[in-house]
């Protein structure tokens, strides 16, 4: 393999006709230019230059070598432009993972703020589970992933640089008419005769029920088992039951249900989202931007969520 140093530095003599000159261009000495020259001749096996008394000509083999030399420094200052281009954010492609609940509230924000800050960068987002979202970066199909945790299952891989955005509250969903929202003071316990809207098929938010129930001395009993958020609302409003949620999950609220914010007293347990990205990689420069944009988005939901509370919001405890 010849070395493309070399190579670079015979199309700077081909075309300022002196090895000096081109020494002076690469920042080097000529007597380092001469003993480079001399070694490319020894890895091709035959003369480049002829050493003229002022200055030097290109041997039939240098031409045919210089002009493949040209075409090579035309990759490389273009390689360096494209790096400098997304260095500079100009260009590129952010790939980023994500789960329903983040999809549906802190995402499309984040993605609305980094258009119109990097309308030369283009991200595609991958929505899936939990552990599919940890395959996604351990391979490289994505650079950041929204992740969540509770308290008894920290997301703790020694892979990942984990950065938590915001604590995700879970919060009780009534009817607009129920008479719990008469009520100044609710405790837990309280609601064990209630009947409850649960999530199918194994989701999070229905362990956090049943450990939150058990906690408050009771079983919950099921009369719906819902597989998104709209649905269990739906079925609260006609009714069926009351559910909880964590907050982000009902940011389009339904017109015709309200939200009981737990006391901290309560065991209904807080849920943490985080962005994560595989700890051996360094980020890649629109991913940091990313990511400045992900904390202020989190810090405005966070925000919204404390004017929400401090309005009224009945509190149960």
């Amino acid at each position: 393999m010849l070395d493309v140093r070399r190579v670079l530095l015979l199309v700077e003599a081909a075309e300022l006709g002196s090895l000096t000159a081109a020494a002076d261009v690469l920042a080097i000495t000529p007597s380092a230019a001469s003993q480079q020259m001399s070694r490319l001749e020894a890895e091709v096996g035959q003369p480049l230059l002829h050493r003229l008394p002022r200055g030097v000509r290109l041997t039939d083999a240098g031409a045919a070598l210089a002009e493949r030399g040209r075409a090579i420094r035309r990759e490389l200052r273009g390689a360096q432009a494209d790096l400098e281009s997304l260095a500079q954010l100009d260009r590129g492609t952010l790939r980023l993972g994500s789960f329903p609940t983040a999809s549906a509230s802190l995402l499309p924000l984040a993605l609305t703020r980094f258009s119109r800050k990097h309308p030369g960068l283009r991200t595609s987002v991958r929505s899936a589970l939990f552990d599919d979202l940890l395959d996604l970066l351990d391979t490289g199909e994505i650079e950041l992933a929204l992740l969540w945790d509770y308290e008894w299952n920290r997301t703790d891989e020694q892979s990942l640089q984990v950065e938590h955005l915001l604590d995700d509250p879970t919060v009780l969903v009534v009817p607009a008419n129920s008479e719990l929202l008469e009520e100044p003071r609710i405790s837990l316990a309280d609601l064990a005769g209630q009947e409850w809207i649960i999530r199918a098929d194994n989701h999070p938010v229905a362990e956090v029920l049943r450990r939150s129930c058990r906690l408050a001395g009771f079983e919950p009993r099921i009369s719906y088992e819902s597989h998104d958020y709209q649905e269990a609302q739906a079925m609260v409003a006609a009714g069926l039951g009351i559910a909880i949620a964590p907050r982000l999950a009902l940011t389009n609220r339904r017109h015709d249900v309200r939200l009981v914010h737990f006391a901290d007293d309560v065991p209904a347990p807080t849920r943490r989202i985080l962005l994560s990205r595989t700890a051996n990689r360094p980020p890649t420069p629109a991913a940091s931007a990313m990511t400045d944009i992900m904390r202020a988005v989190a810090q405005r939901f966070t925000d919204s969520n404390l004017n929400r509370t401090q309005l009224g919001t009945v509190r149960t405890g």
